[in-house]
């Protein structure tokens, strides 16, 4: 930044340093999905094409940020592991997840026509949010992959039915 009379108004910026020692996940999630996914015709209960698009955008972060050591997703939905030692951004907390958020949304908008054809014109431009976990231990780290895998197949279970249920 220019030295000028004006730096001072950085000093108003506050940074949430996310804990040292610790897993970081940042869960992405879909903002207004249901009306995205029913606007652009989203297969159910899985649309196999928006599918690997999300892993394909989430390849995208993880290609892009070196201490992304693990990625999961489902649905509209994506979690990404940076490791215990990790010194992204020197840990501040919304820089790391305004960065997932928008590179993902970033990979996301490149890969439409490539992921979804031709036949299926980008209507609006979907957004994503985020947050950061701090996890201590690598067993807490795999509880909540746990929950996340559960929640998974809840999700895809109650697709199922509700989907056989209206085809019947």
């Amino acid at each position: 930044m220019a030295k000028s009379k004006y730096e001072y108004v950085k000093h108003f910026e506050q940074h949430q340093t996310l804990l040292r020692n610790c897993w970081i996940v940042v869960r992405i999630d879909g903002h207004g999905f249901h009306r995205f996914s029913a606007e652009h015709h989203f297969a159910k209960p899985n649309d196999l094409r928006a599918l690997r698009l999300a892993n394909t955008a989430a390849a995208g972060v993880m290609n892009d940020l070196s201490d992304i050591v693990f990625g999961y997703g489902e649905s509209d939905e994506f979690s990404f592991v940076l490791r215990r030692d990790a010194t992204l951004f020197k840990r501040r907390e919304a820089k790391i997840i305004s960065t997932v958020a928008s590179l993902f949304t970033s990979h996301y908008l490149v890969n439409w026509a490539k992921c979804m054809g031709e036949g299926c014109p980008l209507k609006y431009p979907p957004s994503f949010d985020a947050r950061a976990v701090c996890y201590p231990t690598t067993e807490n780290l795999r509880d909540y992959i746990s929950w996340r895998q559960a929640d998974c197949h809840i999700n895809n279970l109650v697709r199922i039915l509700v989907d056989w249920n209206e085809s019947t």
